[in-house]
């Protein structure tokens, strides 16, 4: 069976509905539901919808605090430390980011760190923020599981501790890395298993280091780290700048929210913004990244490479085309959001108004 194909306020006015339906005021269930759709919309589709079912579990088992207290603990000038109080991860990273930007104006960079957030979707979500206001955005967080040993270990101390940047442009599509330090993130594992695919060779290893194919059998391995040793310690020192600094969960006190629904996650979250006007003229700047863009591009190809792409542009040739064509739903997954939707006594996805 092909996928379904739902428009983006389809798939907003559903997850809304869903969140307003476990508990959540209406402001801050349109919020998740508007970046849960965006997730979808712009092809991270290990982060988006599919995550309502584990969502609504952990809501409904205790595990998420559906009116939470969000608050800044510690300030200065150009950062600050938010405490989520448990809250969904989405609401407490906009208020962060929220809040580096109205930072950054006044100070050229600012950051903030979060402690006891929760899962909240892409990186990507947060660092394209600072985007509209022609500045650059940055986030680090730790992952709401450990799929990834010490090099050289067995025991799972660290998660793929997702890094996100994005910088404005002219007219060309912004650049916008998002990239967790592991070969794949765990969220694309899901997805796989979601489809009934396979995982290319490289994304996971068994406990004798062989090859790992079959999703669904993850939990017998561990993700691979990009870079050998080196992804490793990027994993290392990004758990330790968005968790650790906050006083948020990292190694053995992080909480597999895959297996544990009941359990508050603590998770860490960090948002950095830099203003380039504090460095020159944005115009200048922007001007000068688009003409860099169009070099890498316009450069030498290897023998039969199509094209040479910019980071985000991809995600971005997504985000139009569904715009155009609809988000594509799996049929599997769309099975598992009609459990939700009869739980929850809300309309189904394809019920709910486009």
């Amino acid at each position: 069976m092909s996928d379904i194909r739902v428009s983006v306020a389809q798939l907003s006015r559903y997850i809304t509905t869903a969140m307003q339906a476990l508990g959540l005021p209406d402001a801050d269930a349109a919020t998740v539901g508007r970046l849960m759709a965006q997730a979808d919309l712009q092809g991270s589709d290990g982060h988006g919808v599919i995550r309502l079912p584990q969502y609504s579990r952990r809501i409904l088992a205790g595990g998420v605090n559906v009116k939470p207290n969000i608050r800044v603990v510690q300030e200065r000038a150009a950062m600050a430390l938010i405490d989520g109080d448990n809250g969904m991860g989405h609401l407490v990273m906009q208020q962060a980011t929220e809040l580096a930007i109205q930072k950054a104006r006044t100070c050229g960079i600012a950051w903030v760190g979060s402690r006891f957030s929760n899962h909240a979707g892409p990186a990507s979500l947060y660092a394209r923020m600072p985007l509209a206001h022609d500045m650059l955005g940055l986030y680090f967080a730790v992952g709401n599981a450990n799929h990834l040993p010490p090099w050289g270990g067995l025991d799972m101390l660290l998660s793929t501790n997702p890094i996100a940047v994005a910088i404005p442009t002219a007219e060309e599509a912004p650049i916008v890395l998002d990239m967790a330090t592991t070969v794949a993130a765990y969220g694309k594992v899901k997805a796989k298993a979601q489809r009934g695919e396979m995982m290319p060779e490289g994304w996971m290893i068994d406990r004798q280091g062989q090859p790992l194919l079959d999703p669904k059998r993850s939990e017998e391995g561990f993700l691979m780290p990009i870079g050998g040793y080196k992804g490793y310690g990027l994993s290392l020192v990004v758990g330790l700048l968005a968790g650790t600094l906050n006083g948020a969960a990292m190694g053995r006190s992080v909480i597999d929210f895959n297996h544990d629904d009941h359990s508050v996650t603590n998770t860490g979250q960090a948002i950095a913004v830099i203003d380039p006007a504090a460095f020159g003229d944005v115009g200048e700047f922007k001007t000068r990244v688009d003409q860099l863009v169009r070099e890498l591009r316009g450069s030498e190809r290897m023998p039969g490479v199509e094209r040479i792409w910019l980071p985000g542009e991809q995600s971005e040739a997504k985000r139009t085309a569904y715009e155009r064509d609809g988000i594509p739903i799996a049929p599997a997954l769309l099975t598992q959001l009609n459990t939700v939707s009869a739980q929850l006594n809300v309309p189904a996805l394809l019920d709910t108004a486009a």
